[in-house]
């Protein structure tokens, strides 16, 4: 049997037998010699912004070669500064890695078991009015001192939702374990142990933060006399900062996802959603106080923001039950 001579498919830079070239036509290059095209896919590349959107950041190679665009004289003068060269230098890996194994345990696809693109897009919604309803309440007749307590008053959400949540999930989950079928209760429970490894992980690193600094601050004081105490306490406090990360990024997840209990039950993260926003709202009165204006405006301010919230979280479960046949005693 003949296979077209011999070696026909020798991919050397030789020239092959073959007819000879056509006058005045230069000769054509070959498709096996030089170095093979880079692949492009297709589609315009993602911007660095939407890189950080993603699950994954780019890494510092790539983020270094993305601020060569930046005016010369910008980026001199902040590398300049010991603070911000370490915060790109240092910080920023510990910070891609502490987000990286944050979504690995706090997946954000995790938020809904059935996802309502109606429903997510009235959220939203309700969430950009409440801002501008906020602001403007600020504006007409809030104080220095008012704007001022918005900054504290944020910062203590994030750190008290969590604990809210932690104690408040177990209360509507007895609600619908009781309300459940006996048959669905060994299925809702098997389910369960995902949330509870969840909340284990967030709350231990969430210790682990003070007690890490605590622990870092007595070693640092035993090397105050040696000449290189700086960097003995920079080195022991990278892994502070990456647990600390780690908490950081996490909580924007977990808390969305109520700690993934949407995989035990459907209507649980409306449920929890609807509860938690009038236990938020008690603490904030009982901190703060009213808010400012007048008491028409106080009033609609303290009960619209929960009632809203409250009624879309109502207006979910009755779509879940009529589009998905999810029911609290299903």
């Amino acid at each position: 049997m003949t296979f077209g001579g011999q070696n026909p498919y020798r991919r050397t830079g030789q020239p092959q037998p073959g007819p000879p070239p056509r006058p005045g036509v230069p000769p054509q290059p070959g498709p096996y010699p030089g170095p093979p095209l880079p692949y492009r896919p297709y589609g315009p590349r993602p911007t660095l912004w939407q890189r950080f959107r993603e699950d994954e950041w780019p890494p510092l190679r790539e983020l270094l070669h993305e601020l060569r665009r930046v005016p010369g004289c910008l980026l001199a003068l902040g590398m300049c500064c010991v603070w911000p060269a370490l915060a790109v230098l240092i910080g920023y890996p510990l910070a891609r890695s502490a987000r990286r194994q944050a979504r690995r345990k706090f997946p954000a696809h995790s938020i809904r078991r059935y996802h309502d693109p109606e429903v997510w897009r009235v959220q939203k919604a309700r969430a950009w009015g409440a801002l501008g309803a906020s602001f403007l309440i600020l504006v007409a007749y809030g104080t220095e001192a008012d704007w001022n307590e918005v900054q504290e008053q944020y910062f203590f959400r994030l750190a008290i939702t969590p604990w809210l949540l932690l104690l408040t999930t177990p209360f509507v989950l007895l609600v619908l374990f009781r309300l459940a079928p006996p048959a669905a209760r060994p299925g809702m429970r098997a389910r369960l142990r995902p949330a509870v490894r969840s909340v284990l992980w967030y709350f231990g690193a969430f210790t682990a933060v003070p007690l890490l600094f605590a622990g870092v601050m007595l070693l640092s004081e035993s090397y105050a006399s040696s000449p290189l105490s700086p960097l003995v306490t920079l080195a022991l406090l990278l892994p502070v900062l990456w647990v600390l990360f780690f908490v950081v990024f996490a909580s924007t997840t977990a808390v969305r996802t109520a700690f993934s209990t949407a995989e035990v039950h459907a209507a649980l993260p409306a449920l929890l959603t609807g509860v938690l926003v009038w236990e938020l709202a008690v603490v904030n009165l009982t901190t703060a106080g009213m808010p400012p204006g007048p008491p028409a405006v106080q009033i609609c301010a303290v009960i619209g923001g929960p009632a809203s919230v409250t009624a879309i979280a109502w207006w979910e479960l009755t779509r879940l039950r009529t589009r998905y046949g999810v029911t609290l005693r299903g």
